[in-house]
């Protein structure tokens, strides 16, 4: 009888010893975590950095890696089947659009034209997803972030020392529905409430814009004499998983104390803390609550 091939478990996931994971890169910390991760299990990713997003290449020199512009995106599946991978990480932020001028066609992308062109106007949760769905047509497994590195998934409850007052939760109520509301219309994950109204929302610039741009308000008396207030983020309605969960990290907490802001919530098991131990460490050290919410999101909220 032949013995079963060992697998090894990586996160939340099982792989096979001749199963290979490329992590597509984008911005942020968040792709390094997922490579150390990896590597730790014994899985050392092949890295492909997305031109002009990612990291400094410093940061992926102990991995095999290459460079892909966006307008590359016809190179990916050969790139990948050329290095023998069955599984896929999409991993930190991509900021650009693809040129359409400047992209390299292939057969496989010309396939998937019609599908791009219209899923780039919709939104990135549409784009993301349709990506996600050609990629899997093309015989690669695509998993999240969160199962290479559970360890970054935000718990349930307080995760510092700092608790949030009574009124803190009509912050936290106001925001969260206006962050469900602009992501139904696949235009952010987060919002800020102040004095129990949402005050300003996120759009196609980030999460640090929106903090500065709360921080604008308060320098310009639109909410002067209002203290307090809370950042909420979480995962759009029907979002897909294992690309661009809401994520947070120690920068997330210094401008929302230069904003103002008394916390931080965020979707329990639908979004990332990175960093953690620093990320809550400097909360306590400034004064801020950070939550993980209980479960508000379901494909039918």
């Amino acid at each position: 009888m032949t013995a079963p091939m060992a697998t090894t478990e990586v996160g939340r996931i099982e792989l096979g010893p001749t199963d290979r994971i490329a992590l597509i890169a984008g911005s942020g910390q968040l792709p390094v975590d997922v490579a150390e991760g990896l590597a730790k299990a014994g899985k050392p990713p092949f890295v492909i950095a997305v031109g002009g997003q990612a990291v400094e290449p410093a940061a992926f020199q102990p991995y095999e890696h290459v460079t892909l512009p966006l307008e590359a995106l016809g190179d990916l599946v050969p790139l990948l089947k050329r290095n023998r991978i069955t599984h896929l990480v999409l991993a930190g932020g991509v900021s650009n659009r693809p040129n359409l001028r400047r992209i390299k066609w292939s057969l496989s992308l010309l396939r998937f034209l019609s599908k791009l062109v219209y899923m780039l106007a919709k939104g990135d949760n549409a784009l993301l997803s349709a990506l996600v769905s050609h990629l899997e047509k093309d015989g690669f497994k695509v998993v999240g972030a969160h199962e290479i590195v559970p360890d970054l998934l935000a718990r349930q409850g307080v995760l510092g020392k700092t608790q949030p007052l009574a009124a803190d939760w009509r912050d936290i109520d106001a925001a969260l529905e206006a962050a469900l509301a602009i992501g139904r219309l696949d235009i952010g994950q987060a919002a800020i409430a102040v004095g129990g109204r949402a005050i300003a929302l996120e759009g196609v610039e980030g999460t640090d814009a929106l903090l500065e741009r709360t921080k604008g308000l308060r320098s310009n008396g639109r909410i002067a004499g209002i203290k307090r207030g809370v950042l909420v983020k979480c995962a759009k309605p029907g979002q897909e998983l294992r690309a661009d969960l809401p994520t947070i990290g120690p920068n997330t907490i210094e401008r929302a104390h230069a904003a103002g802001l008394a916390g931080v919530a965020v979707e329990a098991e639908r979004a990332l803390v990175l960093e953690f131990g620093k990320t809550i460490d400097l909360a306590d050290k400034l004064g801020l609550f950070v939550i993980g919410l209980d479960k508000v999101a379901n494909d039918e909220r």
